[in-house]
């Protein structure tokens, strides 16, 4: 039986054991996905005791995403340049951190909205954790030009800066004020999600035609979502990306590449409403 799962916290609220079952039972495997609720503290032992315990690895989620790089014996190429783990591979005792985050944020976007053109004009990036470090590498890898990042811990935002050619650190007070030359909105903070305070954001000065995508995907359409929509821009949701960057995980575990049928999109969007 293959064993995975998905470590965060919180993480009751995960779409993740559903997409991973599903594939499961499409493909006729032996397998069980498990939501593994771990405080920060007690992040060593839990990665400790998923390893006795066989996994085949486990998914990495908010507050983990870079803690995680330092438990890991191999890193591959893109988790080591975005800086965060949200995929671990175990194979014969060896942890193996992959990040596929930013396949799967671009994947999303892509999809959703075909006709956008990354390089076109600059990117606001709400955030600064590991979620926002693979926006920014995979929006780099796409073809966008300039990146500004705004977040309630400059530190942090200087720190993500520091790692990235063509990005730019604005205070959170002002990121209203930064959209005005933006293409492409991106929050990839927790604000909006079930359980945390909204995103406040007034949206007046993003010029018409720009996206706007957030990457909460539980709710589906967050406020910020709401606010743009009604205001007539494109949205992108988060649920998507949830979806793609699975893909490469299951595949590692499973050794079956799985494919996004419409059921599935249909089941993992009526549950995140």
């Amino acid at each position: 039986m293959i064993r995975a799962g998905v470590v965060g916290h919180p993480v009751s609220h995960s779409l993740s054991p559903h997409i991973h079952g599903y594939w499961f039972a499409r493909y006729g495997l032996s397998g069980v996905y498990n939501a593994i609720d771990v405080a920060s503290a007690d992040l060593k032992p839990a990665v400790d005791d998923l390893l006795g315990q066989g996994y085949a690895g486990f998914n990495v989620t908010v507050p983990h995403k870079q803690a995680a790089l330092a438990l890991c014996q191999k890193l591959d190429d893109t988790a080591r340049k975005i800086g965060a783990v949200n995929t671990v591979v175990i194979r014969e005792g060896v942890i193996e951190g992959r990040n596929t985050d930013a396949y799967g944020f671009v994947e999303n976007l892509r999809q959703q909205q075909p006709g956008f053109s990354f390089g076109a004009n600059p990117a606001l990036v709400l955030g600064a954790g590991g979620a926002a470090r693979a926006a920014v590498y995979g929006l780099l890898q796409a073809g966008c030009l300039e990146i500004i990042v705004a977040n309630r811990s400059r530190e942090n935002a200087e720190r993500l800066a520091g790692d990235f050619p063509g990005v730019k650190v604005v205070e959170w007070r002002v990121r209203e004020r930064a959209c005005a030359d933006a293409g492409l909105l991106v929050n990839t903070t927790v604000l909006g999600m079930k359980g945390q305070e909204a995103l406040s954001m007034n949206l007046s000065r993003l010029p018409p035609g720009s996206l706007v995508y957030d990457i909460v995907y539980k709710p589906l359409m967050t406020d910020l979502l709401q606010v743009a929509q009604e205001a007539g821009y494109a949205v992108v949701t988060g649920i998507g990306m949830l979806v793609h960057q699975a893909r490469p995980a299951f595949a590692a575990w499973a050794g079956t590449v799985p494919e996004v049928t419409a059921e599935l999109i249909r089941d993992i969007t009526e549950r995140a409403r």
